[in-house]
């Protein structure tokens, strides 16, 4: 009964992650390469990881990265299977499944206040390292006049900056709902 509880949490946050994608998306993008300001999609899949564990975070975020890229894949610039590769790895796979380590980092503060705002913080930050890196590598024939660094930092940045934030806050704002939920697994 418990795996099936855990289960069935994991899913509907998925599912929930997933609608917060799709709403956003009604909203005109700008980004020419990929990526959206979201309703704090990536809050349900932190929320898997902090109330049952990392194993199902881990999991959650895999799950959730295939949705993402079953509905949204941006082709590399280089058509190449080491580019494609890259981009399935670090503009997907390694950035959403991730953001299921956030018990891990909540973890390492031993039960603090801020614990679950900072886990949040520090998994969206390494999902936008992972977005960095992809620019680095694959995006930069976009780059034009600026550095290559520069480039990737700056385009990831004028969305994941602010998907960090509200990832944060709303985590903030749940952090007495999740210790609720871990209570109930």
């Amino acid at each position: 009964m418990k795996k099936t509880k855990k289960l069935a949490f994991s899913a509907i946050m998925i599912a929930l992650s997933a609608v917060l994608v799709i709403v956003s998306k009604l909203i005109p993008s700008v980004w020419l390469q990929g990526g959206s300001v979201t309703l704090a999609s990536m809050v349900p899949i932190i929320s898997v990881s902090l109330v049952i564990g990392t194993k199902w975070g881990l999991l959650s975020g895999f799950v959730f990265s295939l949705i993402q890229m079953m509905t949204g894949f941006y082709p590399p610039p280089a058509n190449n299977v080491i580019s494609f590769f890259l981009v399935i790895m670090l503009d997907y796979v390694l950035a959403f499944t991730l953001l299921g380590s956030a018990d891990f980092f909540a973890k390492l503060m031993r039960g603090k206040r801020y614990a679950i705002p900072v886990s949040g913080f520090v998994v969206t930050f390494i999902r936008y390292l992972c977005h960095i890196a992809s620019g680095i590598l694959i995006w930069h024939v976009y780059a034009g006049e600026q550095t290559v660094l520069a480039y990737a930092v700056t385009y990831n940045g004028t969305y994941m900056i602010p998907e960090i934030i509200i990832t944060t806050v709303v985590l903030s704002l749940m952090s007495g709902f999740i210790i609720k939920g871990k209570e109930n697994f």
